[in-house]
């Protein structure tokens, strides 16, 4: 079992940036991050595989947002800038055993972390 622990949502303006963190309780090779906005299907925005070389972003966050990994602490990092009020939701951890790491399989993951909320201001 792989405990799951995000921080680092609030609020920001438009324009504005905000950095996500999931901890993870032990290593898992992929380790991605998706938001939850009401009325939507939860979208995945961003992974990246167990050695940190190989990432996916969704269209809709393609060169604002960027996935990062500390292999050593376990725990992957979501830098958002160019923040849009579109880009605000819950947003989940997820992390699993799953290979290759590409946005075609981050439904195969099985850890979620408890979310944490971003919220966007126009």
């Amino acid at each position: 079992q792989v405990q799951l622990a995000e921080s680092g949502g609030g609020s920001a303006q438009a324009g504005g940036s905000l950095r996500l963190s999931c901890g993870a309780s032990t290593d898992t090779w992929c380790m991605a991050w998706f938001r939850q906005v009401p009325g939507k299907e939860r979208e995945g925005v961003a992974a990246i595989n167990g050695r940190g070389d190989s990432t996916y972003y969704s269209d809709s966050v393609k060169g604002r947002f960027t996935i990062s990994r500390d292999v050593a602490k376990n725990t992957a990092y979501l830098e958002m800038t160019g923040l849009k009020p579109d880009d605000a939701g819950l947003y989940y951890c997820a992390a699993g055993a799953v290979r290759p790491c590409l946005g075609s399989t981050l439904n195969r993951l099985n850890y979620w972390g408890q979310g944490t909320k971003v919220t966007v201001s126009s």
